[in-house]
Formats: structure tokens, C-alpha cells, sequence
């Protein structure tokens, strides 16, 4: 199986994963732990909300990034 994450900005437009550092994982885990790691970093390079994909299909998302106070 594989997961990734879609980047979007906060008009919709997606972003290219090459841009913010994204890959693609074996377990769904190892890839929410990433975000979970990094989505702060990804949030300041103008990403504002992700999607979850296992092997194509949509899983979760959006999930935004803003942070919550």
C-alpha cells in the first residue's frame, strides 16, 4: 500500500509535493506521524489544508492546518 498527502493552499490550489518536502509512505502511521512532525513547516510555505490518499483513494481531508489557539 502506499500513502500520500495532497497539499493544498488556502484557495484550493494544490501544491507540489516536491515543494514542501512530501513523500510517500507504507503505512498510514508512519505518514500522519510525518505530518504531525512537520505540519508547522508546512503551514509557513503557504500549504493550508492536506488530503490522505491510499493508493489513490481519498481517505481524509481537508484537515487544516491553521493553528488552533
Amino acid at each position: 500500500m502506499s500513502w500520500v498527502w495532497r497539499f493544498e493552499t488556502a484557495t484550493g490550489a494544490v501544491v507540489d509535493p516536491s515543494e514542501v518536502g512530501g513523500t510517500e509512505f507504507s503505512a498510514q502511521g508512519d505518514a500522519e506521524s510525518w505530518l504531525g512532525e512537520i505540519w508547522r513547516e508546512l503551514a509557513d510555505k503557504g500549504v493550508a489544508q492536506v488530503f490522505l490518499f491510499e493508493d489513490g483513494r481519498q481517505v481524509y481531508g481537508p484537515m487544516s492546518l491553521e493553528a488552533q489557539e
